[in-house]
């Protein structure tokens, strides 16, 4: 992709490190993170249009802790200091960082001084904001004005506009920071001079012409799932080369209700896309039966994806010679991985394995620098429909992981009966964008007492997990409005027989994982 000069995190071993990256991009810089090990060389070669140093779980004085080389100050990049960044961006430059047995964790109240200067100019007294830190810097190095303090941070920010270099003690990303987004901007703007460049559309135009240069009058496919990323990775790829591109849908009959159809005619509907599609659910629902273990699940239907996409791949091959393939990839995917290589091994939405060695292609990822949410604003700018674009994360095992037990089409009947009550009634609330994924489990090898009319029943109770979450590193349970989860429990144990229980899911991420299984 095309990008713009990007504005490098630096990453001081941050939890946060991401979310700095995405406040950049929400204030439409282009931003990428690099680990605080890149030789201040190699940051220089990515040509930064500014640095931000990320905070960090160490202390500037801990025997190992990360350093900030005082070479990345030799140029005029602009730089700003979050939390341990700013700690050691005022040791490097000489100021002082002491144990002041004052530490400040959690909300805070920071007091701008009366002549604030550019990152809080004109903010209330008293703005609360997000600390952590044992440390504390006591005095600020040459040249920097110091513009606010708290109880236990006589410096909690400072700024030097010649030099366009600024910093804060507190976390400005987090939303427990009042105006924080607004400070971030600050700097971009008014201090590093930046402009509000990176949007949908200069994303859509800079990838369109990456791809036709890529490809030139080559044949590509694509691997739908159903899922976000592979539909908006294929509708950009399809919008720089039109029909020389092809996409595979394996229908492994564990999708949720309306979703296979989804595919076969919204999302064909909307784009004019070639899709060919596999009907493969006996295929998959014949080597899962009886089986009950989770991980055996996954790895049966891992296999039979890669057994089911390879077949197809050949038989477009044989008709038209494939040379590239498109995947779904996401810069937190990047990130994760160390940066990624590039290789040609398919990423499947079951995160298996890769094709055969006579089955290689070079790899197209049109969506590598992106975040989720860019991703979904990616997907209305291509015209997408909403209900695609806005589809909650889903397991590329499907509801096979879903169904605790062994998985059969009555079970998966009953299942995709309760969630899409589940999902009918969140829409109906107007909820759908305050939850992040809200799975529908069958336990279906339970059996609960019930009572439905005059008679005993032994049914099955079925687990509402509706969890919050930016990233689902971490989620906490959705606390959805008791109406809301009355009318779902008594629709489902009312319109699906087989279901006389409904139970509420509270645990957090950690110590539970969003799926059960």
């Amino acid at each position: 992709m095309s990008t713009p000069r990007p504005v490098l995190v630096v990453d001081f071993g941050a939890q946060y490190a991401q979310l700095i990256a995405r406040r950049v991009r929400e204030a439409r810089v282009y931003s990428e993170i690099v680990p605080h090990s890149m030789p201040v060389a190699e940051m220089l070669a990515k040509n930064p249009a500014a640095i931000i140093l990320s905070g960090g779980p160490s202390s500037v004085y801990e025997p190992g802790a990360p350093v900030l080389d005082a070479k990345l100050f030799d140029n005029d990049v602009p730089v700003f200091g979050i939390c341990y960044g700013f700690q050691a961006m005022a040791q490097a430059l000489g100021g002082t960082v002491a144990h002041t047995g004052s530490r400040e964790y959690g909300r805070t109240l920071l007091s701008p001084v009366s002549e604030a200067g550019t990152l809080l100019r004109e903010l209330p007294a008293d703005l609360p904001v997000w600390m952590s830190h044992g440390d504390s810097v006591t005095e600020a190095p040459a040249g920097f004005a110091v513009t606010a303090s708290s109880a236990g941070a006589p410096v909690a920010a400072f700024e030097d506009l010649v030099t366009r270099r600024a910093g804060v003690q507190f976390h400005p990303e987090v939303a427990h920071t009042q105006q924080g987004q607004e400070m971030l901007q600050r700097f971009l703007y008014d201090i590093a001079g930046l402009e509000p460049t990176w949007t949908s559309s200069n994303i859509i135009e800079d990838q369109v012409a990456a791809i036709r240069a890529q490809v030139g009058d080559k044949q590509v496919i694509c691997g739908l799932s159903g899922g976000v990323d592979s539909a908006v990775a294929a509708a950009l790829v399809h919008k720089a080369i039109g029909d020389q591109l092809t996409c595979i849908f394996v229908d492994h009959g564990l999708l949720r209700a309306g979703e296979a159809e989804q595919v076969e005619k919204d999302y064909v509907a909307a784009t004019g896309i070639r899709l060919k599609v596999v009907e493969a659910a006996d295929q998959f629902l014949g080597h899962l039966a009886g089986v009950t273990d989770p991980e055996q699940k996954r790895k049966i239907i891992g296999r039979e994806f890669i057994r089911t996409f390879e077949a197809a791949a050949r038989e477009l091959d044989a008709e038209r010679h494939i040379e590239f393939l498109v995947q779904g990839t996401l810069y937190p995917d990047v990130v994760e991985s160390g940066g990624g290589t590039g290789t040609a091994n398919i990423k499947s939405h079951h995160n298996v394995g890769g094709l055969p060695d006579d089955l290689q292609f070079a790899l197209i990822e049109p969506l590598r620098t992106l975040f989720k949410d860019e991703v979904r604003a990616l997907g209305a700018e291509l015209g997408l429909p909403e209900e695609m674009v806005q589809r909650h994360p889903f397991p590329g095992p499907g509801l096979a992981i879903r169904i605790i037990g062994a998985v059969d089409r009555h079970r998966l009947d009953v299942l995709r009966a309760a969630d899409l009550i589940a999902r009918e009634e969140l829409t109906a609330a107007g909820l759908d964008r305050d939850v992040w994924q809200f799975p529908v489990v069958l336990l279906a090898e339970v059996r609960s007492v019930g009572v439905q009319g005059d008679g005993r029943t032994y049914g099955h109770p079925v687990v509402l997990r509706p969890v919050s979450s930016e990233d689902a590193m971490t989620a906490d349970w959705s606390r959805l409005p008791y109406d809301v989860i009355a009318k779902i429990s008594t629709r489902i144990t009312n319109e699906v027989p087989e279901v006389n229980r409904v139970v509420l899911d509270v645990t957090s991420k950690p110590p539970g994982t969003i799926e059960w299984e």
